[in-house]
C-alpha cells in the first residue's frame, strides 16, 4: 500500500495550521517554467465538517501543503473554491490552488528599482525580496545565496506596474538567462519549506539515474513534435524610444536574425518575433532576441510518459536527468537516450485506481 495522501490547510502568512481534512479526486503537477496545480474535492458529509472548512479553505490567504507520508510533495496558494451540490444533496467543496509562483504573479512593482552591473541570480532575489518587505507580502519564502557569474544592467520603472512574476521570467529568458522555481519539502528539523530554486543556465537535481523502459515500468508515451512554433528568422521589439511628440513613435528592435544554415539545409523561411515592451536598452533587446531565435529554431517537443508511482519517482526528480529506453514499431532498433524531468503530473490511487505519474521531459 502506498504512503497516504493529507492536505494540510494553513494561514498563507504565518504557515500555522488551520486543519487536515480529507479530499477526493486530487490531482497535482509542477513544472520549471510554469506554475503549477492542485486540483480537488473536499466532502462536506455533514455539519461538523461544514464548519471546519469554512475556517480553513479561506481562498487568497489559505495554503495548502500535499503530505505523501511524512514527506511534502507540493505547496502552494488555494485561490478558488465552489460549493457543488448534486441532485442526491450531495456537497463538496471543490478547491484549486496555485503554486507559491503564482503569488508572485498577483504582486506589482510599485516603486523603481535599479541594479547596474549585478549578478542576474541577485536581481532575481532583490525582485522577491522587494515583495516580502511589504506589508503583508512574507509568505516564509527562502532562497540560498548562489550567483551565476553574468552581470546585468536592469532598471525597473514602476510607472509600467510590472508583475514581480513576469519580471522574473523576463530577466531569466534574455541570452545566457537562467530557470527558476519555488520548491516545497520538509527539512531535516521537519519544517515546511518554500525556497527559490535558481539554477545557472537551468536547475539540475538528483545525481542517480533513473531508468526508464517501455514495455516495463511506462505504462504509456506521447511523443509530439510541433513545427507551429518554429521559426528561423526572428525579430523582437522593445519600448518606445522616441522623446519627441511631435514625431511619429515607433519601438526599439532588434536586427532581424536569420539561420541561414537551416535554409540551406531544406527547410522554408519561417518568420517569429517577440515583444519586450519595456526594454530600452538595444543591448538588452538583441539578448533577448538572441535567446528567442535559439528557442524557436528546432522544432518543440516534449514527451509525456506514464509511470506507476514508486520509490524513486517524486516531485524531487524535477530537474533530474532520466535514461528513456523504447521499442516498439515507431523505434525497432530501440531508443535509448537521456532526458530532463521539466514536469511532473501526480494521480493519487483512489478506488482501485493505481498511483501514477506522468513526467514531462525535455528533448536535448
Amino acid at each position: 500500500m502506498p504512503p497516504p495522501y493529507r492536505l494540510l490547510f494553513c494561514d498563507l502568512r504565518t504557515d500555522q495550521l488551520l486543519d487536515a481534512l480529507p479530499v477526493q479526486g486530487v490531482a497535482l503537477d509542477d513544472y520549471i517554467g510554469k506554475t503549477g496545480r492542485l486540483t480537488g474535492t473536499v466532502p462536506i458529509p455533514n455539519r461538523a465538517i461544514a464548519e471546519r472548512a469554512r475556517r480553513a479553505i479561506v481562498p487568497g490567504r489559505t495554503a495548502v501543503w500535499v503530505e505523501r507520508g511524512r514527506d511534502i510533495w507540493w505547496g502552494g496558494i488555494l485561490w478558488t473554491l465552489a460549493l457543488a451540490s448534486d441532485a442526491r444533496g450531495f456537497l463538496g467543496a471543490q478547491i484549486q490552488a496555485g503554486g507559491w509562483e503564482s503569488y508572485l504573479y498577483r504582486r506589482l512593482l510599485f516603486d523603481t528599482q535599479v541594479a547596474e552591473q549585478v549578478d542576474q541570480l541577485d536581481i532575481a532575489r532583490g525582485l522577491v525580496n522587494y515583495v516580502q518587505n511589504t506589508p503583508g507580502g512574507n509568505i516564509g519564502v527562502t532562497y540560498g545565496t548562489a550567483v551565476s557569474g553574468v552581470l546585468r544592467d536592469r532598471t525597473y520603472l514602476r510607472y509600467d506596474l510590472p508583475t514581480v512574476g513576469d519580471l522574473l521570467d523576463d530577466l531569466a529568458a534574455v541570452e545566457d538567462g537562467f530557470e527558476w522555481r519555488i520548491a516545497s519539502f520538509r527539512d531535516a528539523d521537519g519544517r515546511r519549506v518554500k525556497q527559490l530554486q535558481l539554477g545557472h543556465p537551468i536547475i539540475r537535481a538528483g545525481a542517480t539515474e533513473i531508468v526508464l523502459d517501455h514495455p516495463g515500468p511506462v505504462l504509456s508515451y506521447t511523443w509530439p513534435v510541433d513545427a507551429t512554433a518554429k521559426a528561423n528568422a526572428w525579430q523582437s521589439r522593445g519600448a518606445s524610444v522616441n522623446s519627441n511628440q511631435a514625431q511619429d513613435s515607433y519601438p526599439l528592435t532588434s536586427p532581424v536574425l536569420v539561420d541561414d544554415a537551416d535554409i540551406a539545409a531544406g527547410w522554408p523561411r519561417l518568420d517569429g518575433s517577440s515583444d519586450y515592451t519595456t526594454v530600452e536598452e538595444q543591448t538588452t533587446l538583441d539578448a533577448h532576441a538572441r535567446a528567442d531565435q535559439a528557442a524557436a529554431r528546432n522544432p518543440v517537443q516534449i514527451p509525456e510518459v506514464e509511470v506507476l508511482l514508486s520509490g524513486n519517482i517524486t516531485p524531487a526528480l524535477l530537474g533530474a536527468t532520466v535514461r528513456l529506453r523504447i521499442r516498439d514499431l515507431w523505434h525497432p532498433d530501440t531508443l535509448d537516450a537521456r532526458y530532463r524531468v521539466v514536469g511532473l503530473s501526480i494521480t493519487p490511487p483512489e478506488r482501485g485506481r493505481p498511483e501514477t505519474a506522468r513526467l514531462y521531459l525535455e528533448v536535448p
